[in-house]
């Protein structure tokens, strides 16, 4: 049975907001089925075109299902007209069902505040583009801001970061909802990273890791998911970083907790696990995978499990 999807639509509607997470729904197949609701019938969107055919605000929500608050395109303003004015008096009035959990909460760029200003972000960890940072924590001075996120969950309620951050999030819940081989293969045809939460034990490392902006970090990781069988020495991968070795080393900590020498051995490990379900033995999947030895294989796989 499809999940359905309810976008809250609001006059300046940032476009991608809207249809980089509807797209990425839409291309899990049929797992999602799409609705639009707002105060009027349409709306003109951050482009310059008018979206029609959005349905009124429904009474009710069914359980189960994800409401997904995309940002505008001017929030000062707005987020302050009588159209979100009902929105926020009608996300008032959702609040039992969400705090029961009945629903998810998915919010987009500057989404967040809308959701703020209505209530739903007090005492929550959340996100938000960054131009809105500052009026967030105006609007739910309760709420702990997380800066340089691409997105944050706190139980229900899922706030992300700029414009395309809504993508990233909408994978992830394809991932949650529907299983990583989903949303693998939407994340191929949209040709686009997938980036995720290190919050998710069972996540493979070529997915873990990925929640954060930081380009340096990025080119790295781009580096030796590339070639993680390959003799690297950190000055190496500092260099296709464009950072000195130490500033690398210091960045990895501070943005993923983990060395990049850790995050290399768990790339290898897992190169190594391919080659054993692929019937290699284990000297030959070790050195395959850029370990000196099976014994060096065998030690940090032992390694990895203590730390799990």
């Amino acid at each position: 049975m499809p999940i359905d999807v309810w976008f809250v639509m609001l006059p300046g509607v940032l476009s991608l907001d809207m249809t980089g997470p509807a797209e990425t729904f839409v291309l899990a197949g049929d797992a999602f089925r799409l609705h639009y609701i707002g105060p009027q019938p349409e709306v003109p969107t951050s482009i310059g075109l008018t979206m029609s055919g959005i349905q009124p605000l429904p009474e009710r929500l069914p359980e189960g299902c994800l409401l997904v608050l995309p940002g505008v395109s001017d929030s000062r303003s707005q987020f302050s007209t009588p159209q979100a004015l009902r929105i926020q008096h009608w996300l008032m009035r959702l609040q039992p069902i969400i705090q029961r959990r009945d629903i998810t909460v998915m919010c987009v760029c500057s989404g967040a505040l809308l959701a703020a200003k209505s209530g739903l972000l007090n005492n929550k960890q959340c996100t938000t583009h960054h131009d809105v940072i500052s009026r967030l924590r105006t609007a739910a001075p309760t709420a702990t801001i997380k800066e340089n996120r691409i997105f944050v969950q706190d139980e229900n309620i899922w706030t992300s970061a700029g414009i395309t951050s809504g993508i990233d999030l909408a994978l992830h819940m394809i991932n949650r909802l529907c299983g990583p081989e989903k949303a693998l293969n939407v994340a191929r045809e949209m040709v686009v990273w997938f980036r995720r939460s290190g919050d998710d034990p069972q996540l493979s490392p070529w997915l873990r890791y990925r929640n954060h902006l930081h380009p340096a970090i990025h080119r790295a990781q781009d580096a030796l998911t590339a070639e993680p069988q390959k003799a690297w020495s950190l000055p190496d991968i500092a260099a296709l970083a464009h950072v000195s070795p130490r500033h690398l080393t210091r960045l990895f900590q501070t943005h993923l907790g983990i060395s990049v020498r850790d995050y290399l051995e768990q790339l290898r490990l897992a190169v190594a696990e391919q080659w054993l379900l692929q019937g290699r033995g284990v000297e030959q999947a070790s050195l395959a995978a850029g370990f000196s030895s099976p014994r060096q294989y065998h030690r940090a796989r032992q390694d990895r499990k203590s730390v799990v």
